[in-house]
């Protein structure tokens, strides 16, 4: 299923909008910057590949909404130590949008094509927001290449049930987005995705972001992702899940430990929703521990 966290946002959304009844960082990969143009199914996927000075690849996804671009300064921290790549998912930022599945399946695809399109090996997935789940596909689909799995504030609550009514009151909160998605994107993201703490400059760069982003493929995303088990998904995985979250949505750790799941939390203290540009230092330093952990292997 979608990643709860998800689900406790929009039931948020849904109670408190209805009653339910900076600086651009330019960070061009592709053709633009004369590397290989990657597409997959006809579908373009922009996208950042540093030198090949390691053997290791740090492959970063960004969630819903945004691109690319949020990851510059895990580029900057890490791009002399590892080869990094990163990606917009096609449908955001400078990929195409010339398909109409937007699915978890589909865009763990796209994860695919590039590993396989820059023949990468040794591979550490690293998915903010949505993309926990698509890296945790990609994973699957890659078991000899891929070597970490690393969800950047999601899967908070992943394998706890959903009655019924959670799945009406999302259904509510998904028409919301359908029927005036600008103004119940913004305020899904300032009523829970933001923290007492977070800049104003980070705040005002998302809602720009979410406000420009494509409607009918921003709902359609979410919508794809709402049947994709965590716990099945993580069990035929077979890998260590590594979080690095915010500590104003604790993990419910519940389900992970009933199925004898390894994983591993790191917190980001007071941060938001978007931890690698709210504490950059602070969430280096905790991906740096989960390399090092994922290494002793």
């Amino acid at each position: 299923m979608k990643s709860l966290l998800y689900l406790a946002m929009v039931l948020a959304l849904c109670a408190g909008i209805s009653s339910c009844k900076h600086k651009k960082t330019n960070l061009v990969g592709g053709a633009d910057s004369g590397k290989i143009a990657i597409h997959n199914n006809g579908v373009n996927i922009a996208y950042t590949d540093t030198s090949n000075i390691s053997d290791t690849t740090l492959f970063f996804v960004h969630g819903w909404a945004i691109n690319r671009s949020y990851w510059a300064k895990q580029l900057t921290y890490f791009g002399k130590r590892y080869h990094i790549v990163s990606i917009d998912l096609p449908g955001f930022g400078q990929s195409g949008k010339n398909r109409k599945d937007w699915s978890t399946r589909a865009f763990a695809s796209d994860v695919d094509s590039v590993i396989a399109a820059l023949k990468l090996k040794r591979v550490i997935l690293i998915g903010h927001s949505m993309s926990g789940d698509i890296v945790l596909q990609a994973a699957i689909d890659n078991p000899d290449k891929v070597i970490g799995l690393v969800g950047v504030d999601n899967f908070n609550s992943p394998g706890a049930p959903q009655t019924e009514q959670d799945k009406k009151a999302y259904a509510a909160a998904v028409l919301q987005l359908k029927q005036h998605f600008k103004r119940t994107a913004i305020a899904w993201f300032n009523q829970q995705l933001f923290s007492k703490t977070t800049p104003a400059d980070i705040r005002e760069r998302v809602l720009k972001d979410v406000a420009k982003a494509d409607s009918v493929i921003g709902v359609a995303s979410l919508e794809g992702g709402n049947d994709f088990n965590e716990i099945a998904k993580l069990k035929e995985a077979k890998k260590k899940l590594y979080l690095i979250n915010s500590d104003v949505h604790p993990v419910d750790s519940t389900y992970l430990i009933a199925n004898k799941i390894p994983f591993k939390i790191f917190y980001v203290p007071g941060s938001g929703h978007f931890p690698m540009i709210e504490h950059p230092q602070v969430f280096n330093m905790s991906l740096d521990n989960v390399i090092l952990d994922i290494n002793k292997k």
